[in-house]
């Protein structure tokens, strides 16, 4: 499991590693072993502009994800390359909760989980892995 964390420019500057280590936690936490996850910690002007593009709201969120290979990555052939799950986006500057929680949040949205359409599933899961990843 790699994950390919960065600080943007002009973001603020965050210990990156937790991040990362909760992202690998949630990975395994949902069946994938095996995969590359990109982990950006960006800056409230660069996340308005994303955000603005895509989906259609020019201001600052906390999180986005854009996923490549997404769920599709738990029977990913064990033969070939790692599939690539996608990228996360954090700002911190508009982060209401724990960044740690908002990367396991932004995988989530990467295999598959739409909070706005499962019933509070997806976030209930959230809760369990961050508290399992923060237990272990």
């Amino acid at each position: 499991m790699e994950v390919e964390a960065r600080l943007g420019d002009g973001a603020q500057r965050v210990d990156l590693a937790p991040l990362a280590d909760h992202v690998r936690f949630a990975c395994a936490q949902v069946g994938v072993e095996r995969a590359t996850v990109g982990l950006v910690v960006i800056s409230p002007h660069e996340m308005a502009a994303i955000n603005g593009e895509h989906r259609g709201e020019p201001e600052p969120t906390d999180v986005l994800s854009f996923p490549v290979d997404g769920p599709e990555a738990r029977d990913w052939p064990a033969d070939g390359p790692p599939p690539e799950l996608g990228d996360i986006l954090i700002c911190p500057e508009a982060a209401e909760e724990p960044l740690t929680t908002l990367a396991v949040h932004g995988l989530l949205h990467l295999v598959g989980y739409d909070h706005e359409v499962d019933d509070g599933e997806m976030l209930v899961l959230q809760d369990d892995i961050v508290h399992a990843a923060s237990a272990s």
